[in-house]
């Protein structure tokens, strides 16, 4: 028998699994793991997936993360009540072949997928919940700010080659959520192509899927290098501060 709460959401929205992208190396972080690093007294990935627990549109939450990891993750999803963690997979030796790990191992009922950086703990439900409801009108969304910064292309040598109209120029952040059909075929395309895919929307966008862009958040910062640990705890006591 089907629960009556499962009832209740397949009539009213589009399930939704969250694939937590952690089997990084960190290697620009001093050789220590970053998602275990503690911001503001809690382990980076906890921030990133109680987020994810506590967004109305995610029902379940895969974690794709390194062998060795699995067991201290399960851990934690267990400590800290992440109670819609159902899988923690080994995850592959690129991104793609991690998120694609994960995807496979979603609930088959789930419509959409959402594809989250594990060191971008600074995602707030409502953003996740944002893109998630974007994406049921559109199959393919992401979050993401304008660009502050005049950006140039250059050359090998440093020479630059064009400046850039920053004005069409849009820095990208994560979750971005897709059709699950959709995700699974373009990251199996990416895979067999071996193309070096940084995003998951640049997968979609290959196979010719266009990706609608909505408002993003600034404090949504992926943690790669120590100095974004320490902007992380700022924005953290920020917050708090003005609960």
């Amino acid at each position: 028998m089907i629960p009556f709460w499962k009832k209740m959401r397949e009539t009213s929205r589009p399930g939704c699994a969250a694939l937590v992208v952690a089997a990084g190396s960190s290697r620009r972080m001093g050789g220590v793991n970053k998602l275990f690093q503690p911001l503001d007294g809690v382990p980076v990935l906890v921030r990133t997936l109680t987020a994810l627990e506590r967004a109305r549109r995610v029902d379940e939450i895969i974690v794709a993360a390194r062998e060795e990891d699995l067991l201290e993750i399960s851990r934690l999803c267990r400590e800290y009540g992440i109670s819609k963690c159902v899988r923690v997979v080994r995850g592959g030796e690129t991104r793609v072949h991690s998120a694609l790990q994960a995807a496979l191992a979603a609930s088959p009922d789930m419509e959409l997928l959402a594809v989250q950086d594990g060191a971008r703990p600074l995602a707030t439900p409502e953003l996740i919940d944002q893109v998630i409801a974007a994406a049921v009108r559109c199959g393919a969304a992401a979050p993401a700010v304008a660009v502050k910064d005049t950006v140039k292309a250059v050359r090998e040598d440093g020479g630059v080659t064009e400046t850039l109209d920053r004005e069409r120029l849009r820095a990208v952040q994560t979750p971005q959520v897709f059709d699950a059909g959709l995700l699974k075929a373009a990251l199996q395309s990416a895979l067999e192509r071996g193309s070096p895919v940084t995003d998951d929307a640049s997968a979609v966008e290959a196979v010719g899927k266009v990706v609608f862009l909505v408002e993003g958040d600034e404090e949504n910062l992926k943690i790669t290098t120590p100095m974004d640990l320490i902007l992380a705890e700022a924005i953290v006591k920020a917050r708090e501060d003005r609960q």
